[in-house]
């Protein structure tokens, strides 16, 4: 039999693989942290999240997928000159990601390319209000107004800056010399003056010391004065109570016994012959003492009396 060749099949096989490049080409899969830009008919139609989604053949293209995930460029070195008219380098590594798809994709028309010149307008800008010295010291302040800068002139295209890192700053290599040379002459400058306050504050510890110790001892001195004379005072105080008891006890044993007048006139005289011993010492007596010298001329008859008693009696009668 000869043989006759089966168009059907073909035609299937035809139409099989037209089906399989639509599907492919009409049905889409979004991964997760993507978005897919879809026009219809060459205008925007529609963002597609994440998921399974299918097209319209022939009307409906996809314009870009657009990765939502945060993005970290790092720039190429960028020449600048400061303030002070040194010629320098810097490195810059920016982060941002996309907030609005559809923005990034329609309101700019190449955007890393924007975000670049972008940037380094903005730290040309930056280093040309900075010294040398403060563009290497401030890079934290750099770091956070290039930040700010950048992501308020992104925001129209849909880009959320959320930092940007400035990785190094390269002088020329006779001014990192010079650089070097002022911070040993800087280091060296510190260590004098640290010694110097060291000594200064070794000296005033010193004085304060000598200071406290002074204190400390006149308060000892004042304390131990103090005591003494509180000994002292207790000291004269028991002696005087006990003369004051003495006297008690002395007057008491007078009236007691019965002590007369003539008694206590004859101690006074005693006691006025002790303080009449003394040459130097002179007694003055009061007016009220002529009443104790009355006593007196009356101790001096009794004492007569006394005599004249004991004294034989003489003979008148003659011999008969």
């Amino acid at each position: 039999m000869p043989f006759t060749f089966n168009w059907s099949i073909v035609w299937w096989l035809v139409g099989f693989a037209v089906v399989v490049l639509f599907a492919l080409r009409y049905i889409l899969i979004v991964r997760q942290s993507t978005a897919v830009i879809v026009e219809r008919l060459g205008k925007f139609s529609r963002e597609l999240k994440p998921g399974l989604h299918f097209l319209i053949p022939i009307l409906d293209s996809v314009r870009a997928v657009v990765d939502l995930r945060e993005q970290a460029w790092d720039y190429p070195p960028q020449a600048v000159i400061t303030k002070d008219n040194v010629p320098t380098s810097i490195d810059i590594v920016l982060y941002y990601y996309l907030t609005d798809p559809v923005k990034s994709v329609y309101e700019v028309r190449n955007l890393n390319e924007a975000i670049l010149k972008l940037t380094m307008t903005s730290i040309r800008n930056i280093s040309g209000s900075l010294n040398l010295d403060e563009l290497l010291v401030s890079r934290e302040n750099v770091n956070n107004e290039l930040t700010q800068i950048v992501d308020v002139a992104t925001d129209p295209w849909g880009v959320k800056v959320t930092r940007a890192e400035i990785k190094s700053v390269n002088p020329p290599a006779e001014i990192l010399e010079a650089m070097t040379r002022q911070m040993k002459a800087e280091r060296s400058k510190r260590a004098v003056i640290l010694e110097a306050e060291g000594f200064k504050e070794a000296e005033i510890n010193k004085a304060e010391g000598q200071k406290q110790g002074a204190i400390l001892r006149a308060e000892g001195d004042r304390q131990q004065r103090i005591l003494s004379a509180e000994g002292e005072a207790q000291a004269l105080i028991t002696v005087a109570n006990a003369r004051k008891q003495a006297t008690i006890a002395y007057f008491q044993g007078i009236h007691e016994g019965g002590a007369s007048q003539d008694v206590l006139a004859l101690k006074y005289m005693e006691t006025l012959e002790a303080i009449s011993a003394n040459p130097a010492n002179k007694v003055f007596l009061p007016y009220e003492s002529s009443a104790l010298m009355g006593s007196l001329g009356t101790i001096k008859e009794l004492f007569k009396d006394a005599s004249s008693d004991t004294t034989p009696p003489v003979s008148t009668a003659k011999g008969k």
